[in-house]
């Protein structure tokens, strides 16, 4: 029933549109309180206790998406069913991990019996749980609604329109509890290399703190509204994410109809994987591939280039996000989540180097989704006046 993997069917379709009516272009705006608030929670904990700045954009993430999918708020991130989905979300990143079990190189073992194939055993449990997961969350919710709750939320909107949707409740279920793990690992993985990069790459956090004080200034934390002339946030946005895909791999597809590339033949059920690496290395479209540019996307002389600056970059269609009819349905959201952090950081942070403690560029975890493991760095907060107006917005 996930989503992602079913395919080009009724079922797909029907969940398809049911993520589009809660996640679409134009949709995403209504979120924005939402992730002003949790933005503001980040900025807090992390100027409060840096040390522990994996736990709090994973809260963050979390945060924005549970209260998104199913109207709950996430205090702390130690709640046992924040605890319960990340840890689903982790398991099916190395899950789905290519080549963690010996099927990935033999595919004849996909015909073992179940008795003798510990990674079907290990499939059905992860279903089982994943499902009795998704359930009682969208269960929760239809009790909130008979109590008279009525926070909104995808789950809320669903119930209400049940009927119209056409799916059964165990595959809207599937649907919502979806969208929160796609969500929820991705933004992390995403900010954890923005960090890294600041920490490498001083001068363009330089660049970042002269735009953010020259449009917003300091007795205000930026906004929405501030995000069309805030051209260097969404560059170092977008460059994070082409110069450390979160997805570098790429997601699986597989061809519905014979086709012909380059001169190869490719048959009907080949599986393609789009290499997100390979793709966001094509010196063709990004010269100097390995080296974080955030001008690529800010200057006239390079390929990459788009105006006006007040539009672009952005990431929409960006394929960091997938392509074609599997693409993220989510992107407008994750955007949004994505330059607001940027944002509040470069406004109320300043992120350095600690001497003599070296942070490798290319230390990161492996798996579906990646992410620089630990690293340890400076975070300072650029003046008192972002102590003391996060602790009025908060």
């Amino acid at each position: 029933m996930r989503p992602v993997l079913l395919p080009y069917n009724d079922l797909w379709r029907k969940g398809r549109r049911l993520m589009h009516s809660f996640a679409s272009e134009t949709i995403a705006p209504a979120y924005e309180p939402i992730q002003l608030l949790e933005s503001s929670r980040l900025l807090r904990d992390l100027l409060a206790n840096p040390s522990n700045y994996e736990k709090w954009f994973e809260r963050y993430s979390a945060g924005v998406i549970l209260r998104l999918a199913y109207g709950k708020t996430v205090e702390t991130g130690d709640e046992d069913n924040v605890r319960e989905i990340l840890e689903v979300v982790h398991t099916v990143e190395r899950v789905a991990s290519p080549g963690v079990y010996l099927v990935d190189i033999f595919p004849i073992l996909l015909w073992l019996p179940k008795w003798l194939a510990p990674f079907k055993r290990e499939g059905d449990r992860l279903h089982r749980r994943e499902l009795n997961l998704f359930r009682r969350n969208l269960d929760d919710v239809r009790a909130d609604i008979a109590k008279g709750n009525q926070t909104p939320s995808f789950s809320k909107s669903w119930l209400e329109k049940e009927q119209l949707a056409g799916l059964a409740n165990d595959e809207a279920a599937y649907v919502i509890g979806t969208m929160f793990e796609a969500g929820a690992g991705t933004t992390t993985s995403a900010m954890l290399s923005f960090v890294l990069a600041m920490v490498h790459h001083p001068e363009w956090q330089r660049r970042l703190h002269q735009e953010i004080d020259a449009v917003v200034g300091n007795s205000r934390l930026p906004n929405f509204d501030d995000i069309p002339r805030l051209p260097t946030v969404r560059a170092i946005v977008k460059e994070t994410l082409r110069w450390r895909p979160v997805t570098a791999g790429g997601l699986p597809h597989q061809l519905i109809k014979d086709d012909i590339y380059q001169g190869i033949f490719l048959q009907a059920g080949t599986s393609i994987h789009p290499n997100q690496w390979a793709i966001h290395r094509d010196p063709t479209l990004y010269p100097d591939p390995e080296s974080f540019r955030p001008e690529r996307w800010l200057e006239p002389s390079w390929p990459s280039y788009r105006e006006p600056l007040t539009q672009f970059p952005n990431l929409q269609n960006f394929s960091a996000f997938g392509f074609g009819r599997r693409i993220c349905p989510g992107q407008s959201i994750a955007e949004r989540s994505l330059n607001i952090v940027v944002a509040r950081i470069g406004w109320g942070c300043t992120v350095s180097k600690i001497k003599d403690v070296e942070v490798p560029l290319y230390d990161y975890t492996t798996g579906f989704n990646v992410q620089p493991k630990k690293f340890h760095f400076s975070l300072e907060p650029r003046g008192t006046h972002a102590l003391k107006l996060l602790s009025e917005a908060v």
